[in-house]
């Protein structure tokens, strides 16, 4: 047919051109905007479609995205199988098929797990520079899976701490997180004990029921809520939702899949988006939450990155 056939850009190919997180961090939070502007901004995105394989127990999500601004058009497709019995398969695999939006011709098949990651870690960290108290000395990271690895690398970059804690339901994977770690990180004995008196709080679990309780939390402290993307699963419990501020990346996600808005009842107060056009304030003052679900258009501006730097070396 003379069509040139998609590149295949593979999780080692992925993690070399994007091996700062924080490289990702003008076009995100550029995206972010674009879709909190509505249509003016030019970011096409449908709430993910989520179909569950009952007799696996596992899901599969589609997330297709166009970006205006990026010329960008691509879907992710992710799969979610919680507690396999066999750990060595990860519970999130993904894929991201980049398309010509101009005549729909799949250009690229790029490994979604890194992306996911890498993009995932890049928006909490643009939340906590815009929500976090002023002389954050202390960072939690409730979790030890790939999303714990992500965000410690694009904090301890990005932000100074005096201190990393670490908690995970099974001690031997936090205490392996803190040996691979880069600088000192403290492993924690229970969840109290690694968010008491932190300033900023990352939840990264597997949690189905609250493992971030309100009365364990400081005043002023920011927590990046990342995990629990199903409705009825929960990592923060109803006082936490109800006395922060609370500060998503999708309004009708949130309120669509995320269990901790949905059964708390809590209010939204903002899009990180909003927060990054300057149309809601940011409130570092506060006990601030966001939210993160993860969006389409979050995966577009990142496998675009890639692709453009695959592109540039070839």
């Amino acid at each position: 047919m003379g069509s040139t056939p998609p590149v295949f850009i593979g999780a080692e190919e992925v993690e070399k051109h994007l091996h700062r997180a924080s490289l990702l961090l003008p076009a995100l939070e550029a995206a972010l905007a674009n879709f909190s502007a509505g249509a003016a901004g030019g970011v096409v995105q449908p709430v993910r479609t989520v179909l569950p394989v009952p007799r696996h127990g596992g899901y599969l999500g589609v997330m297709p995205a166009y970006s205006a601004a990026d010329d960008a058009l691509t879907t992710k497709l992710v799969t979610f199988y919680e507690h396999l019995k066999d750990s060595s398969v990860p519970s999130h695999q993904a894929t991201v098929l980049l398309f010509d939006p101009s005549n729909g011709t799949l250009k690229a098949v790029l490994d979604g797990s890194v992306i996911t990651a890498k993009r995932t870690a890049a928006v909490s960290a643009i939340a906590t520079k815009l929500l976090m108290p002023p002389f954050a000395e202390v960072l939690c990271i409730l979790g030890a899976g790939v999303q714990a690895y992500s965000h410690y690398d694009i904090f301890t970059e990005l932000f100074t701490f005096k201190e990393v804690r670490i908690w995970n339901r099974t001690k031997e994977r936090a205490v392996q997180f803190a040996s691979a770690a880069s600088g000192p990180v403290r492993v924690c004995s229970s969840a109290q004990e690694a968010v008491t008196g932190a300033d900023v709080i990352v939840t990264v679990t597997m949690a189905t029921a609250p493992i971030l309780f309100g009365d364990w939390v400081k005043p002023g402290a920011h927590i990046n809520a990342v995990g629990a993307s199903r409705p009825d699963w929960r990592e923060l419990d109803d006082e936490l939702m109800k006395n922060s501020v609370l500060f998503v990346d999708s309004r009708d996600a949130a309120l669509t899949e995320s269990g901790d808005v949905i059964l708390s009842g809590a209010e939204i107060f903002a899009e990180l988006g909003e927060v990054l056009k300057g149309t809601k304030p940011a409130l570092p003052e506060k006990t601030t939450v966001f939210k993160s679900l993860g969006m389409a258009v979050e995966d577009t501006v990142a496998a675009k990155f890639v692709y453009d730097a695959w592109s540039a070396g070839n």
